[in-house]
């Protein structure tokens, strides 16, 4: 503890002020800490440090708020104050979210089951959906993902079973039986030349 060697001088550390006179020993005088901020509990704050790192669905952010227990008023005051800034948007985070997963070679089918773990349903994202996700660009995802993964099924020998394997991967990944039977035949014709 540091002495006072003038009258009337104060000594601080962090959140602890000494102060002395010529006849006294220091006073510790401990004062509330104010530079550590205390977290704000605001359900609009919340929800804004939520949706830094990524989009979010209203579902998701109403669900986010209920775990950290948050009155379902406030949650609403939050997700209409989200809205109204912009700041969340189901139709922007659906095409966003579409867009990755048709980038990770998903199907339609795969990607409207995503959508619905997400709260994303209803006619407007089924449009949006549709839009985004053509007949072709299922054959084209379908085309790629099996390219990129072809030598994992070509160790199987057996002909019936490679295609078998081939047909339960595409239909993991939400692809319809016809766009699996069109690239199943492609296959084929490619496994005939060879």
């Amino acid at each position: 503890m540091p002495y006072a060697l003038c009258p009337n001088i104060q000594y601080r550390e962090s959140n602890i002020e000494y102060r002395a006179s010529r006849d006294q020993q220091p006073v510790k005088i401990t004062k509330p800490d104010n530079s550590k901020s205390t977290p704000n509990k605001s359900a609009l704050n919340a929800a804004l440090r939520i949706l830094t790192p990524r989009e979010h669905s209203k579902y998701e952010l109403d669900k986010k708020l209920k775990q950290r227990g948050f009155s379902s008023k406030d949650i609403d005051d939050a997700i209409s104050a989200c809205e109204r800034f912009d700041y969340i948007n189901d139709d922007r985070t659906a095409t966003v979210y579409i867009r990755q997963l048709k980038r990770k070679g998903y199907g339609k089918k795969r990607i409207q089951l995503e959508l619905n773990k997400k709260g994303l349903m209803g006619a407007r994202i089924q449009g949006i959906l549709d839009q985004s996700v053509s007949e072709t660009d299922e054959l084209e995802g379908a085309a790629r993902i099996l390219k990129k993964n072809i030598k994992r099924f070509e160790r199987e020998k057996d002909r019936l079973k490679r295609r078998d394997k081939i047909y339960r991967f595409l239909h993991a990944r939400g692809f319809s039986q016809g766009v699996i039977t069109e690239n199943l035949k492609i296959y084929d014709q490619r496994d005939a030349l060879l």
